[in-house]
């Protein structure tokens, strides 16, 4: 049997593995699972699918739930960066299609810097789904177990909840992403971002990523949190978006359309067996039991 080829990148300590079509064919989502954990397996945010098409780039997204998401922003750079190391791109602009919509990105020359056309802002609820009958929802009342959050929603081809704090405080971030992301009213489950404002070009940011849990960056979520600040007027056209793993530049054209920048890293390439998801399984079923 062919070993299994995984490359491994990074945008800001958002990790994911990149592999073909043909590999990917070949994994179950609890073999995914066990893939992403980082103790059963190699550790990852999730998996990018390459579909192996040289002329019309097709990505998809696999999150370490085994679900599977319609966009992301640092895996669209991640994945932009794979598809130059391996040549398959050069610096010019290319597009990729995702089930979010096509995007346009470009690799800079100093190749350790990605640029993605994220598309425009859709602030209607209806677009992530969320059940609200409304044309936007901004500063909604979303009531919790033992609280009433007012948030904004806002669709970047995949759905984002942006949470606006006084401060910043990580350990809130643990304790409502799950509440927020699993909400009734997300019948697909939802991204979320709990936003401090610095100034009109500084935001600091905690992610609650669907179907992965607390995340040190995303590309989406800072495209999200940053479209919903400039919508509610608190940020301008240029915005720099500060997250535990480092920071992302947004840029503002026309009706909202988005712009992002930010680093890519190559952390490995590297082939496994399959025997290596033995005994993972069983581990993984024992520990989500306590």
């Amino acid at each position: 049997m062919t070993p299994l080829l995984f490359h491994k990148y990074h945008g800001l300590g958002n990790d994911y593995l990149v592999c073909h079509r043909s590999v990917a064919a070949r994994l179950s989502n609890e073999q995914i699972r066990i893939l992403c954990h980082p103790h059963y397996g190699i550790g990852s945010d999730g998996l990018l699918i390459d579909s192996g098409d040289s002329i019309n780039p097709r990505l998809r997204i696999i999150n370490p739930d085994g679900s599977e998401a319609e966009k992301s922003g640092n895996g669209l750079r991640i994945y932009a960066r794979y598809l130059f190391d391996i040549g398959r791109v050069s610096h010019l602009p290319f597009l990729v299609h995702t089930a979010g919509g096509d995007v346009q990105c470009r690799v800079d020359e100093d190749k350790h810097q990605v640029s993605v056309d994220m598309g425009r802002a859709n602030f209607n609820p209806a677009a992530l789904p969320a059940l609200i009958d409304l044309p936007e929802a901004l500063n909604y009342p979303l009531p919790l177990a033992k609280e009433t959050l007012s948030v904004s929603l806002v669709s970047m081809g995949n759905p984002h909840c942006v949470v606006p704090v006084n401060t910043l405080d990580l350990a809130q971030v643990h304790r409502l992403g799950p509440q927020i992301e699993n909400h009734p009213l997300f019948p697909k489950r939802t991204n979320v971002q709990l936003v401090e404002v610095i100034d009109r070009q500084t935001l600091h940011i905690g992610i609650w990523e669907r179907g992965a849990g607390f995340t040190l960056a995303s590309g989406s979520s800072s495209c999200a949190a940053a479209s919903v600040m400039r919508k509610l007027n608190r940020v301008d056209d240029n915005v720099s978006v500060r997250m535990p793993g480092g920071q992302l530049q947004i840029s503002f054209s026309g009706d909202f359309h988005v712009r992002m920048r930010g680093p890519v890293h190559k952390i490995a390439s590297l082939t496994l067996d399959e025997d290596c998801f033995i005994g993972g399984e069983e581990a993984l079923h024992r520990r989500e039991k306590r």
